[in-house]
């Protein structure tokens, strides 16, 4: 069975990119534009394998959001932040945006476990 990301970001041209890459890769993708269409989204699919925000969400929205989900989902959350920016402590993986795909798919893999 494929795991289940949530992927969240207020960049509308990365989510599609992200969203290819983590499909090609063999992943089921849920993809937000921003904080409501997340929220959205987890009203009536809360079973994540993963939770992977954007380095375009300010990390206040980044936090919101995770404490909004917490309740229902207890997926793991992968951060990709801005080059030089720390990583939200409630995140459980961080990635630097300028890292590349193949290091946020193997930190996508290493959350999945």
């Amino acid at each position: 069975m494929k795991k289940h990301i949530l992927s969240v970001s207020y960049d509308q041209p990365l989510l599609v990119t992200r969203q290819m890459i983590l499909e090609q890769a063999g992943y089921d993708v849920s993809s937000a534009f921003g904080f409501s269409e997340a929220l959205e989204i987890c009203q009536t699919r809360h079973d994540f394998d993963l939770i992977l925000m954007g380095h375009s969400m300010p990390q206040k929205d980044k936090a919101a959001l995770l404490a909004a989900l917490r309740p229902k989902c207890l997926a793991p959350l992968l951060s990709i932040v801005r080059h030089g920016d720390a990583p939200i402590p409630q995140a459980d993986y961080s990635v630097d945006s300028n890292d590349g795909p193949i290091v946020l798919l193997d930190a996508v893999k290493k959350a999945l476990g």
